[in-house]
């Protein structure tokens, strides 16, 4: 799939600023967290310039969006109330977190307990 086939309908922040809501063509719906889009920037604050130098970053749970941006027609700029704001994230890659919500959470989660870091601040 191109990213001109998964160019959103629609996104939208919900009222309490935490969850992003992107409805790709077809109507199918993908709902994530302000929390795992946050730990999950595709950012090289967050994803380094390599593998070996990406980071697990914990203590989220309460984090929101303050602000999306466009970034051309292939992604969208977020801004959170932490002021992390520098991850592009594509269409390509919301479509990816959507679809691999669970197992990328769940590969978060051990990866917390695994470095003795927590969700909440």
């Amino acid at each position: 799939m191109t990213a001109a086939t998964i160019t959103p309908e629609q996104i939208r922040v919900t009222p309490d600023r935490r969850t992003l809501v992107v409805v790709l063509p077809g109507g199918e719906r993908i709902e994530l967290t302000a929390e795992m889009l946050r730990v999950m920037s595709p950012s090289a604050e967050v994803q380094g310039h390599s593998p070996a130098q990406r980071q697990t970053v914990g203590g989220k749970i309460d984090v929101e969006i303050i602000d999306i941006q466009p970034v051309g027609n292939y992604a969208i700029r977020i801004m959170f109330d932490d002021m992390h704001s520098s991850g592009i994230f594509t269409w390509t890659y919301l479509a990816d977190l959507g679809r691999e919500k669970d197992e990328r959470w769940q590969v978060y989660l051990d990866e917390l307990k695994a470095k003795g870091l927590k969700r909440e601040r």
